[in-house]
């Protein structure tokens, strides 16, 4: 019934959002500053939602004519 949350967690660290796209964690806050990645803040805390690089990366695959 209920939502399971124990294999992919729905929000990702910066660190965690760089290691799934293979990138430096400073060329992902520069995507997010760029708006190029969405990300929420929880207090002092930056989250990046896991379907927001699933939309980054399929707009990088539009761009590209995949």
């Amino acid at each position: 019934m209920g939502m399971s949350l124990d294999s992919d967690p729905m929000l990702l660290t910066v660190k965690e959002a760089a290691r799934r796209l293979s990138l430096a964690r400073s060329t992902v806050y520069q995507l997010v500053v760029a708006g190029q990645i969405e990300s929420i803040t929880i207090g002092r805390a930056r989250r990046i939602p896991l379907d927001a690089l699933t939309a980054y990366i399929d707009r990088l695959r539009q761009e590209q004519g995949e």
